[in-house]
């Protein structure tokens, strides 16, 4: 409904006027009165998107946790061989393998080994912590049963595995297998490794190289098993002793032929 109103100009035409209409009176009211339902959905729909927001954000998280947890770890140390221990095929006798660990961290590591014969199986060292870029030939002893049900010996398959594990250890400290036990949390198995036999008549790749890392660990024990050498002023004070006794027997010794 509208209202009109006519004034008369200066010029005498009539001008009218028209007030606003009702229905937008009534809308204007309408839509002011509705503000605040208005607000509220706006609010619960940004609600509702944040509360997406997380629930993607958390799933995200856990399959990032889950597929780190499928990951590989990463290494800390190099093996050779990597993944076997080559013994000669000797039944009834106690035979030896040799494995080579480096660190490749940056950090000093700490390494151990494991078995599941303990008794007929025993590593040297079983266990050492090792300085960034160290290396070291562990040797392994195995005692070897002899063949059952006429079974082929090179075709015997050990049942024994050994197990190497890794730890990141921090500043100068004893090796101690405790260590393993109060960080097992970071605690990494490096590999597990199977046993292979080898005949010991019958040259083999594989078997010279057992045969050269078994001379290096065995030369690198007997070198840790020789004191350091004295080099220092009572080294020095022996030498000159000695070579004073030594010229003292020589003059005698002339002095008799002299005399005879």
């Amino acid at each position: 409904m509208e209202v009109e109103s006519e004034k008369s100009g200066p010029d005498g035409k009539v001008w009218s006027f028209c007030r606003m209409p009702f229905w937008q009176t009534t809308h204007a009211s309408s839509s002011s009165s509705s503000s605040p339902s208005l607000h509220n959905n706006v609010y619960q729909h940004d609600h509702n998107l944040q509360s997406v927001d997380r629930s993607a954000h958390q799933s995200s998280t856990t399959v990032s946790s889950v597929a780190k947890s499928l990951l590989p770890a990463r290494r800390r140390l190099r093996l050779d061989p990597p993944n076997k221990l080559f013994f000669p095929y000797e039944p009834g006798k106690q035979v030896r393998s040799a494995i080579a660990i480096k660190n490749t961290c940056k950090s000093r590591v700490a390494f151990k080994f494991q078995t599941t014969a303990p008794k007929s199986c025993y590593m040297r060292p079983p266990g050492g912590i090792l300085a960034p870029g160290e290396s070291i030939i562990a040797t392994v002893f195995k005692f070897v049963e002899p063949p059952e049900n006429n079974e082929k010996p090179i075709d015997q398959k050990s049942k024994v595995k050994f197990k190497i594990m890794s730890l990141k250890v921090k500043g100068e400290m004893e090796y101690v297998p405790e260590l393993f036990e109060e960080q097992r949390e970071q605690v990494t198995v490096e590999q597990i490794l199977r046993v292979v036999f080898l005949d010991p008549e019958r040259p083999s790749p594989a078997m010279e190289k057992l045969k050269r890392q078994l001379a290096e660990a065995e030369a690198a024990l007997e070198a840790r098993k020789k004191p350091p050498e004295e080099t220092g002023p009572e080294s020095v004070g022996k030498v000159i002793d000695e070579w004073k006794e030594r010229r003292e027997r020589y003059l005698a010794r002339q002095q008799v032929e002299g005399v005879n």
